[in-house]
């Protein structure tokens, strides 16, 4: 289970972490608008629904150890690249790439392992071990870049010159891609391999089967589910840049409060991982969203920015702690629904086509809202845009609850 938390979290570090946590040096030294890496996120989101759709049927027929393994390795190539500071167009197609290379033969495969590692009364806990070792994995990277960051920052923030924030990022840059490569090499030689079904190997994919799985209102509202609950995870990446431009943080604070939060993530969706076994995890999920679409609701309407600041600060706390609860719980419900194991990975290649489509658009949809010179406006604008997020996650959830759903 130690491999699969790693792995399943540094597959994502250069994409996802290190622009969730270091945003606002990556604006200074790539030059580059919240639309523009928008942009590039939403080309790795159209990589990545296609790799979600055929992964799925991949992690049916081959082992995980090998499918992580050169998925780690093909991640790193671009971590590489990425150290270079390419041009933003290259920026863009650099995204496009890692869209393929950490979902195509990636994410089913680790969803079906943890599955296979749990039993069928500790889905919750499984699934919320396996995000709580990647969220406190991803903590402790981001807090070693910051401090990469405090080190070679000057002390008077006068002081800081572009070249200063080049090389602070290329030395967290490189850091980061070593890890990635060496976890490549560690998920080779210490995951256990397994036996695939020499049948299922050779059986051809079934579309009418995944066709048919997408038009059950079950697993649309699964879907609609994830979708909900992800795009609060994508909202996340603004917490860190939402201190600096309203809080009026500097650089490395507001890198230390984006750190703080991906420390939230580990004790919070272990804790709900053990809370959803033991009651059902569909009924969990409710108050999670309730949780989150007050709390958006509130940063949306304003006036707690600066004269309520403990307020204000609570608020973001609240919908992080909803987040990563609900990241703990939506792939134990395979379990709820009795999913056959051999269906696993087709499934969630399934309900991720739907549910992750946030990587096409949150970023775009962001970035859109809060420009290149984002005021306390713009930042209403886009918590209460975002407030629709939660309460489609909540009628989801309840029309997932209400509907059965046949296997046979």
């Amino acid at each position: 289970m130690a491999a699969l938390i790693i792995a399943g979290e540094a597959i994502f570090l250069l994409p996802f972490i290190v622009m969730r946590v270091f945003k606002p040096i990556i604006r200074d030294v790539f030059r580059i608008s919240d639309l523009e890496i928008g942009e590039a996120q939403a080309l790795y989101g159209l990589t990545a629904l296609l790799s979600y759709f055929f992964g799925g049927f991949i992690a049916d027929k081959w082992e995980a150890r090998k499918l992580l393994s050169v998925s780690l390795l093909l991640t790193s190539i671009g971590g590489i690249v990425m150290v270079s500071i390419p041009s933003v167009a290259a920026f863009k197609i650099l995204y496009a790439l890692w869209g393929v290379s950490t979902i195509f033969l990636f994410w089913s495969a680790l969803i079906k392992a943890t599955r296979q590692w749990g039993n069928q009364n500790n889905q919750g806990l499984s699934f919320g071990l396996l995000d709580g070792g990647r969220g406190l994995f991803a903590a402790c990277i981001a807090l070693t870049g910051a401090a990469i960051l405090s080190y070679f920052f000057p002390e008077e923030a006068v002081e800081i010159t572009h070249t200063d924030k080049k090389n602070t990022l290329q030395y967290i840059l490189t850091t980061i891609t070593s890890i990635v490569l060496l976890i490549g090499f560690l998920v080779w030689f210490t995951l256990p391999k397994q036996r695939v079904d020499s049948k299922n190997k050779s059986t051809p994919f079934n579309y009418k089967l995944a066709f048919a799985l997408l038009k059950k209102p079950k697993i649309i509202f699964y879907s609609l589910l994830i979708l909900s609950a992800y795009s609060g995870y994508k909202l996340t990446g603004v917490f860190g840049i939402y201190a600096k431009d309203v809080w009026g943080f500097s650089i490395e604070n507001a890198t230390y409060f984006a750190v703080l939060i991906q420390f939230t993530r580990p004790i919070t969706v272990v804790l709900i991982g053990w809370i959803g076994d033991r009651f059902t995890p569909s009924k969990v999920i409710i108050p999670c969203f309730i949780s989150m679409a007050i709390a958006s609701f509130l940063i949306g309407f304003g006036g707690l920015e600066k004269n309520y600041l403990i307020i204000s600060f609570c608020l973001f706390i609240l919908i992080a702690l909803g987040t990563y609860s609900l990241r703990g719980l939506y792939f134990a419900l395979l379990e709820e629904i009795k999913t056959p194991i051999q269906l696993t990975g087709t499934l969630v290649g399934i309900i991720s086509i739907i549910g992750f489509t946030p990587d096409i658009f949150m970023s775009l949809f962001t970035g859109y809202i809060l420009g290149k010179n984002p005021t306390v406006i713009e930042y209403q604008q886009l918590f209460s845009f975002f407030t629709l997020f939660p309460l489609l996650g909540l009628i989801a959830s309840m029309g997932f609850r209400k509907n059965s759903l046949q296997w046979e």
